[in-house]
């Protein structure tokens, strides 16, 4: 199938008046830290915490409407499951959700306080394609994937479009990568803007299935990661993502755990933001690999914000040992 930046307008369009436009944020102090301008893209404040709403609402929306009534399912590891459980409420129909039974908390109370079904799965037992295609088969649902969907990517693109829209003059665009919806979207957004625009994904080291895979020239399955970045925690990218990925992406980034907790503590400190480990790696990527980008201004995208307070709390710990100090992000740990 054919994707073209045209699909990521039509998707802007659809959601013009339900998506948040989220704000774009700047720290002289990071700018001085890498040399460079750095602009965030601040996707924890987009509906349901994360940019996953656009794509959701996008693909949900563009269903026929006996198809939509039906109602929709998806997989997720708490930030898509949450998007389809909006999406659906809003477009008058209802969602499942099929999730790991050790996601996050807050995550599950989400998607259940949106009315949204919620059906668990075991992590690392049971195959969770199967038990979505299943209850889709029998219930006539329509699946709604994450990442491996053209509206879904188109909606996730309208990140990037909106960031260019404010900041043309961008060098090179940090997005974190899991399924590779968002990198493909905002790869596509990026190039309609400018060939010469750079686009670096960023993973997890312990996830880096889209980095190995990338280099060697097709899909690579790994076993299924241990890192905090649960929304990261895929062990194949998906296929429509990659190939738009395996031809747009200039490269990516595999940052450490570490870095990642660090990259937590950094947002909270210079931008009074909170990301959830996944929608951190990105910034991660930008502290790790400054020297690699082209010169000029980086936009950076925190991609989510949904993690529990003990987590985050225990994360930012961690983060304050490893820089062995106090930072200003103490008086949120009492």
């Amino acid at each position: 199938m054919s994707f073209t930046h045209l699909d990521v307008l039509y998707a802007a369009r659809r959601l013009r008046h339900v998506a948040v436009r989220t704000p774009v944020l700047s720290s002289s102090l990071i700018d001085d830290l890498v040399g460079r301008r750095v602009s965030l893209k601040m996707e924890n404040q987009q509906l349901t915490g994360s940019f996953k709403f656009r794509g959701a609402y996008n693909a949900v929306g563009s269903l026929p409407e006996l198809k939509r009534k039906a109602g929709v399912i998806g997989a997720s590891s708490g930030n898509h499951g949450q998007a389809i459980a909006l999406a659906a409420r809003l477009l008058g129909t209802s969602a499942t959700v099929v999730l790991p039974d050790d996601a996050p908390a807050a995550k599950h109370r989400a998607i259940e306080a949106l009315r949204a079904r919620v059906v668990t799965y075991r992590q690392g037992v049971d195959n969770r394609d199967i038990t979505v295609q299943e209850i889709a088969h029998r219930e006539r649902l329509t699946v709604v994937p994450s990442s491996d969907h053209p509206a879904v990517i188109a909606g996730a693109g309208t990140t990037a479009l909106e960031m260019l829209q404010a900041l043309p003059d961008l060098a090179a665009i940090l997005v974190p990568v899991g399924g590779g919806g968002l990198a493909a979207g905002t790869a596509i957004a990026a190039r309609a803007y400018s060939p010469r625009l750079k686009v670096f994904g960023v993973e997890p080291v312990t996830a880096n299935d889209t980095q190995r895979s990338l280099r060697a020239g097709h899909r690579i399955r790994i076993s299924t990661p241990a890192t905090i970045a649960d929304g990261l925690r895929h062990t194949e990218p998906a296929p429509m993502p990659f190939a738009i990925n395996q031809q747009y992406l200039t490269d990516v980034i595999a940052v450490p755990e570490g870095d990642i907790v660090e990259a937590m503590a950094s947002l909270w400190r210079n931008y009074k933001v909170v990301a959830e480990p996944s929608g951190a790696v990105a910034f991660a990527g930008l502290l790790r690999a400054a020297h690699r980008l082209p010169e000029g201004r980086v936009g950076v995208i925190v991609s989510g914000g949904n993690v529990d307070w003990d987590s985050y709390r225990t994360m930012l710990d961690i983060a304050i040992d490893r820089q062995g100090r106090r930072i200003h992000a103490a008086p949120v740990l009492r």
